[in-house]
């Protein structure tokens, strides 16, 4: 089992910047991919940002450019650093660990992030 915990939510207004955090802790081996998910009422979660072990990323169309997830192994932690926030960023926002596709295998309880116009 693997425990995600997020961190770093909060309210902001549009234009400034967040940083997430997602601790993991548990059997951490064979993790070959650390995610940040998002989700609003009504709508499908969506994934935001990916990171492997060995570093490679992967960003939504929405966030390029914006989001940077990055990865300290010997932390076990994983971050989300958004700049230039819009409302439409407004969600919560989920970490989450793979070991194989399709899917996520472990989920964090989320954190809220709102932004105001």
């Amino acid at each position: 089992q693997v425990q995600l915990v997020e961190s770093g939510g909060g309210l902001v207004q549009a234009g400034e910047s967040l940083t997430l955090s997602c601790v993991a802790s548990g059997s951490i081996f064979g993790i070959n991919s650390m995610e940040w998910h998002r989700q609003t009422p009504g709508k499908r979660r969506e994934l935001v940002a990916a990171i492997t072990p060995a570093g490679r990323t992967v960003y939504a169309d929405s966030v390029k450019g914006r989001f940077t997830i990055s990865g300290d192994n010997a932390k076990n932690t994983v971050y989300l650093q958004m700049n230039n926030l819009k409302p439409e960023d407004t969600a919560v926002y989920y970490c989450a660990a793979q070991t194989g596709p399709p899917s996520p295998d472990y989920w964090g309880p989320g954190t809220q992030v709102t932004v105001s116009a």
